[in-house]
């Protein structure tokens, strides 16, 4: 993607045009170093501006007019990045799944020594972390919507991908009965996500989640090879 012709201005709105420094004759590194800062700031702050009114007010009810003033940035440097909402929802949502891998990656880490316990503990986390109200609006109940399933699948991959791994480790490792590691990779990662569903639409979201985390656990103890 092309740098932005923009500057800041007194921390108002970033508008187009040529910076100071490029228009002084600027060596051209130093020049093209600058606006690529520039073009990443303002993409951070678009960012950071539709999560926090994604989180809150949902996909349909927010405007690009208030991603801009949140934002500080004007409509025209929000489309030099984005060809639009869904494009910028998008991203928003494809930032969240990496901080959910980051989340199962560490739960996963903490008891790797065990690589079946180790699955259960990254899964638990995904669960968990349906509890947040903005990753529940943004990931669960608007994503399906604004993105569509190819696209929410294609976004997380990642994730699918982490599933597969870690089941795949568990298999090679003795830590459950030998099996192709594919079905059941993808038989939990999809439980998981009903699950998840099924633990933001319930009336008592904490309750939900303790009763599928029992249920999660006898399945993970039936499957465990016992040592």
């Amino acid at each position: 993607m092309a740098a932005p012709r923009t500057a800041t201005e007194s921390r108002g709105r970033r508008t187009g045009g040529r910076t100071a420094a490029a228009a002084g004759g600027a060596a051209p590194g130093t020049a093209g170093r600058r606006q690529r800062e520039r073009s990443d700031a303002t993409v951070e702050d678009l960012l950071t501006a539709a999560r926090a009114l994604f989180a809150a007010d949902g996909y349909a009810a927010t405007s690009l007019d208030a991603v801009c003033d949140r934002a500080g940035v004007t409509k025209g440097a929000l489309y030099h990045h984005f060809s639009g909402k869904q494009q910028l929802f998008s991203a928003v949502y494809a930032r969240e799944q990496d901080h959910l891998n980051e989340r199962i990656t560490a739960a996963y880490r903490a008891v790797a020594d065990d690589p079946w316990e180790a699955v259960y503990e990254g899964s638990r986390a995904y669960l968990e972390a349906s509890l947040d109200p903005g990753v529940q609006r943004i990931t669960l109940l608007d994503a399906p919507g604004a993105l569509g399933w190819e696209l929410m699948h294609e976004l997380g991959v990642n994730c699918r991908e982490l599933t597969l791994r870690g089941v795949t480790r568990a298999v090679r490792r003795g830590a459950i009965a030998p099996r192709a590691a594919e079905p059941l990779a993808s038989m939990l990662y999809g439980g998981l996500s009903e699950s998840a569903m099924s633990v933001v639409r319930s009336a008592d979201p904490q309750a939900a989640l303790a009763e599928t985390l029992a249920g999660l656990r006898l399945m993970f103890d039936a499957l465990a090879v016992e040592g």
